[in-house]
């Protein structure tokens, strides 16, 4: 019997803790290269037909990015909404998925020699 009850918290544990990692770790940036680059112009409005009717709207980004080694690549990227201009961004990307997710960074956070090549 006390088997049987330690087993089923074991397993609840196991549960509970797949659910907060799936809740609060973003997949698309596990084992991903980190790129920085600053948002320049207005990116190209891209507007896709969905099933239903509806327009979905998205804006493509072709910018030079630098690694933390302050190594360049050219990336292209498309957000929901039209960045902020001059915003500091890090790219995180994976070999033969490319940039996979983005996350706007101050100035501060970005590493030496990648915010050198952004200035």
């Amino acid at each position: 019997m006390k088997k049987i009850i330690i087993s089923c918290i074991v397993i609840a544990a196991l549960l509970f803790g797949g659910l907060f990692l799936l809740q609060n770790v973003n997949l698309n940036r596990l084992g991903a290269d980190v790129y920085y680059t600053q948002v320049q112009g207005q990116g190209k409005k891209l507007e896709d037909n969905i099933d239903n009717g509806e327009i979905m709207v998205r804006y493509e980004y072709e910018l030079p990015a630098f690694d933390k080694n302050g190594q360049q690549k050219t990336l292209k990227f498309s957000a929901p909404k039209q960045l902020r201009e001059k915003a500091y961004l890090s790219l995180f990307v994976k070999e033969g998925k490319g940039v996979t997710s983005y996350q706007e960074v101050t100035k501060e956070e970005l590493p030496g020699k990648a915010s050198q090549q952004l200035q």
